[in-house]
């Protein structure tokens, strides 16, 4: 990653800049990990599921694709939600060669290969070429632990090929699941269809985004199965039946981070209409952080709105300090961002899992505020953002390295400082009509 200052790419997007205070509300797309969960539940259900209001992206779409080539059939259905139709899905199962491509969704290429070993079929899975340098180890040695074959030429990563078993036995299992939460959640996906289900023990100095792993548990239990946190390191699901269900979607609160954070930057309010009363998701965190560093944020009658009197571009700065985002590392992208328009350094801590994510991201942070002219610096676990010298700032191309977040945190300091992201539709992972969204909420303070 190179910090130097580079030409702009002829496709790169001109971030919009806010000149006044931003006064704007909006709805946002589905949850990404409650889809792609659901999904999953929906193709090994006893019946057929509706899911309502779902995300439609590259993430879901390729974590659809994925379930059709194992054998189940999935509908659309006109429904009442702003971003696509409803989708229903009838279990099926498949046999013969099947090819799976994941590209660079964590939850495809995690949870699909249970799903595959499941069923009668051998699946080739593949996807981008950044996917090949995800950690997959553990999905590999725990799908071999349960007796399932896999070809990996030994390497561990993308591509290999998982033979099915059409039936698992379970039991009990011990994983190392320090690098990503998603190999827990997989597994007790999955683990409802074992013979003997499934106690699942974690080893390891850490366990990284535990939200999602409760997220999991609690979609497995709104469908009937008995699934519990005997420890924060020991689960257990039951074998017995998947419930076919109808379910609603929350929208996705991770993505609406940048929005949320966008006040801080501009000034004025943002109200995120559709916020869920109580939910598993981490951006649910949001309100919380950004008061800490300074924002007003209130949450009532199904809505979000974080307001700012004033703003960096009113002259007003933010508190610094250290912020623990182990358990929510997918939000500190927009977090590093307004390290930017703090009033001293702000470290965010616990987040070294994330270098295993689309991109390194902590290097990718770096890189990116390097080139207009920020000061950041980074460790194993953590990335320190400095506050910006308005004197030092230049205009920058800041790089997406094909990873979303990175993608918007970009979007947010655009707010203030001239720059272009080199790849906004990175974002199209888990919302396609980010940049529409964002362009809307920024007219609102844009003289």
């Amino acid at each position: 990653m190179n910090p130097s200052p580079s030409p702009q790419s002829p496709d790169a997007w001109s971030a919009p800049r806010a000149s006044a205070p931003l006064h704007s509300v909006l709805q946002l797309p589905g949850s990404k990990s409650l889809t792609n969960r659901e999904l999953v539940l929906s193709a090994l259900a006893s019946g057929t599921s509706t899911l309502r209001r779902p995300l439609h992206s590259r993430d879901s779409v390729l974590m659809l694709e994925g379930l059709k080539a194992l054998g189940a059939r999935v509908e659309e259905q006109a429904g009442d939600g702003s971003f696509g139709p409803d989708l229903i899905v009838t279990p099926g199962t498949a046999t013969g060669d099947v090819s799976i491509d994941v590209g660079l969704a964590g939850t495809a290429m995690r949870f699909l290969p249970f799903v595959a070993a499941l069923s009668n079929a051998t699946a080739h899975f593949d996807g981008d070429p950044h996917a090949r340098m995800r950690p997959m180890q553990e999905t590999i040695d725990s799908l071999r632990a349960l007796g399932a074959s896999v070809d990996d030429n030994g390497s561990g990563t993308l591509p290999f090929t998982v033979h099915g078993l059409g039936a698992i036995d379970g039991g009990e299992l011990t994983i190392d699941a320090s690098r990503s939460s998603q190999f827990v959640s997989a597994l007790l996906l999955a683990a409802p269809r074992f013979t003997h289900g499934l106690t699942l023990v974690h080893r390891g100095d850490r366990l990284p985004s535990l939200p999602h792993i409760e997220m999991t548990l609690a979609t497995l239990r709104a469908r009937g199965v008995s699934a519990t946190s005997l420890s924060e390191s020991v689960w257990r699901v039951e074998p017995g039946e998947i419930a076919g269900a109808s379910v609603e979607i929350e929208p996705d609160l991770s993505n609406a981070a940048p929005f949320l954070a966008a006040p801080l930057v501009a000034g004025g309010s943002v109200t995120i209409d559709g916020w869920p009363a109580e939910t598993t998701q981490v951006g649910a965190l949001l309100p919380e952080l950004l008061t800490r560093l300074g924002a007003d944020a209130h949450v009532a009658d199904g809505r979000c709105t974080v307001s700012a009197d004033a703003g960096f571009l009113q002259g007003h700065r933010f508190t610094g300090g250290a912020l623990d985002l182990s358990h929510a590392g997918e939000l500190s992208p927009t977090f590093a961002a307004l390290g930017a328009v703090c009033e001293t350094p702000l470290t965010i801590t616990g987040i070294g899992h994330t270098r295993g994510h689309e991109t390194d991201r902590l290097e990718a942070m770096q890189s990116n505020l390097a080139r207009l002219g920020i000061e950041c610096t980074t460790t194993h676990e953590t990335v320190t953002v400095h506050p910006a010298d308005a004197a030092s700032i230049r205009p920058a191309e800041w790089e997406a390295y094909a990873d979303h977040r990175i993608a918007t945190s970009g979007a947010v300091l655009g707010l203030a400082f001239e720059l272009a992201v080199d790849d906004i539709d990175a974002t199209s992972k888990t919302i396609p009509e980010f940049a529409e969204l964002w362009t809307s909420m920024a007219g609102t303070g844009v003289a």
